[in-house]
């Protein structure tokens, strides 16, 4: 079972078997541009653009750090078990108050190692946003992603299309929905 520890009134930290996901500090920008200007990650998912533009990380960790934002963002920290201090990042955007789109990405040298989905499992235990159903998609062309949801408790309910900023273009995706309990 994952250990729930409250950091501030606004996004709690979760504890795992091999990292503890915390809210994004300004530290992190700096590993989130080295994972993130890999073509391969940026090209995995909906908003990172490629290349990335100087700023581009640190702006996103501002955002992320807002009392204002719309996502909380968690790192997916790894250095308690001497592992890197992010290793990804894994994120909820509320849609409405019952309803939460989830995302991920992790750094291209810790894929295939299972941190996508004991990262994502133990943001849908804790539930912090208190939602009754969440929402996620995986490009097609990404069947790791997909794997990881349904690992999950996803289920699969059609195909989209979603805009992607680093390969512009329409990227055919898979949609799921996990309703919570």
């Amino acid at each position: 079972m994952n250990e729930l520890i409250s950091s501030d009134a606004r996004q709690i930290e979760i504890v795992t078997e091999r990292f503890v996901l915390r809210p994004l500090r300004a530290s992190d920008a700096g590993l989130i541009a080295h994972y993130t200007a890999d073509r391969r990650v940026a090209e995995g998912t909906r908003s990172i653009p490629h290349p990335l533009p100087p700023g581009a990380s640190e702006a996103y960790v501002r955002r992320a750090m807002s009392d204002e934002r719309d996502e909380d963002v968690w790192a997916i920290d790894g250095s308690a078990n001497k592992l890197a201090e992010v290793l990804g990042v894994v994120s909820l955007t509320r849609i409405d108050k019952e309803q939460s789109e989830l995302g991920f990405w992790i750094g291209a040298g810790f894929w295939n190692t299972g941190f996508a989905t004991e990262a994502v499992s133990a943001l849908v235990e804790a539930n912090p946003h208190g939602s009754r159903t969440l929402f996620a998609e995986a490009f097609q062309d990404n069947p790791g992603s997909a794997r990881v949801l349904t690992n999950c408790g996803f289920e699969y309910l059609g195909d989209a299309e979603s805009w992607s900023v680093a390969r512009e273009a329409r990227v055919p995706t898979w949609t799921y929905l996990r309703k919570m309990a």
